[in-house]
């Protein structure tokens, strides 16, 4: 039971973390086409996140899903800030989303691998790395 609220905390951050830096950063999009890839990205996050929402009482009534904190919040939008102070270009900005969501895979991956989970928590967990992956080889087009 512990593995499988502690896979819905870190997609829950994953997915809330990823919304912020995309909420931080769509403004500073100039292509249209380039800021609808970004869009989708952001309403996919927000879907896994409220699915996980609708079904955490299952795995743990007393508590929320993790989300990220307003120090981690803070970083991300000072991170953002710094490195698209000289270079607000797409290809700028699709390297640091591709930066976020590769690490994003990487724990989705290293998470569906080593913890046994629920076939509904699994399920989500598949959803949201191969989600990522997908965006991956769009936001490539991007560099």
């Amino acid at each position: 039971m512990k593995e499988n609220i502690n896979a819905l905390d870190e997609i829950n951050k994953g997915a809330t973390m990823g919304m912020d830096a995309i909420h931080f950063i769509i403004d500073k999009i100039d292509s249209s086409d380039f800021k609808s890839v970004v869009d989708k990205q952001y309403k996919d996050y927000e879907a896994i996140s409220k699915h996980i929402n609708e079904i955490y009482d299952k795995y743990n009534s007393e508590d929320e899903p993790h989300k990220t904190s307003v120090v981690n919040k803070v970083m991300t939008w000072y991170g953002v800030e710094m490195k698209t102070l000289t270079d607000k270009s797409d290809s700028k900005i699709a390297e640091l989303l591709l930066q976020g969501t590769n690490m994003g895979i990487i724990e989705g991956r290293r998470i569906l691998n080593n913890k046994e989970l629920d076939d509904e928590v699994k399920d989500i967990m598949s959803k949201y790395v191969t989600m990522q992956e997908e965006c991956v080889e769009k936001l490539k087009d991007y560099l």
